[in-house]
Order: structure tokens, then sequence, then C-alpha cells
């Protein structure tokens, strides 16, 4: 347990630190942000799900990734929607938001379950 914990920290850090550099690289810098945390942590836990469950296991995990992306890019969406327009309560934009994430991922993981 305490191995697999530093071996994540390691590889995390590792693959934080190129994520970081291509951020550094690439313009506008605001790149450096989207490229810091989440794919790098997202490439550390397949790495290490391939080495100890093999690629069958890892790629399921890809797949789980990739619809989480997507329901984060329904999200991003529902909120530009929601900050466009100041007469819907924090609370209910909020709601709203969170709700389109859950049905856009919901729907995206029931087709490809369903596809499988």
């Amino acid at each position: 347990m305490i191995g697999e914990t530093v071996l994540r920290f390691l590889l995390g850090g590792v693959v934080v630190s190129l994520f970081a550099i291509a951020g550094t690289i690439l313009r506008p810098p605001t790149f450096a942000g989207i490229f810091g945390s989440a794919p790098s942590v997202a490439v550390a836990t397949l790495s290490l799900v391939f080495a100890r469950q093999g690629p069958e296991y890892a790629a399921s995990e890809a797949h789980s990734m990739i619809i989480g992306a997507a329901g984060l890019v329904a999200y991003s969406a529902a909120c530009i929607w929601g900050v466009e327009r100041p007469h819907i309560p924090v609370w209910a934009g909020a709601a709203l938001c969170w709700t389109t994430w859950m049905a856009a991922t919901l729907v995206l993981w029931t087709v490809v379950r369903g596809g499988a």
C-alpha cells in the first residue's frame, strides 16, 4: 500500500512536471493550468492500472475518463450559459450546471455501455 502511494506520488510528480513544461511552452500561458493537474493524474493512474491490471481494465478506465471529460464539457457550456443570465439565482444556476454534467455523463455512459 505504501509502495503504491509512493509510486503514485513519484509518477504523478513527473507527469505533472512534464505537463507544466508543455503549458509553459505553449501559448497562451493559461494552458499551464489546463495541463497542470487532471491530465497528469489521469496518465499516472492509467499507467498504474495498466501495469497492475492489464490493458483491458486500463481501456475501461480510459473510456470512463473520456465520458467524464465529455460531461465536464457539457457542464462548462451550461456554466457559460448560466453566467450570461444574471436573473437566474446562483443556487439554481449551480444546480442546473451539475444536473447537466450528471445527465450528459449518464447518457454517454449508457450509450457506450449499451454498445459494448
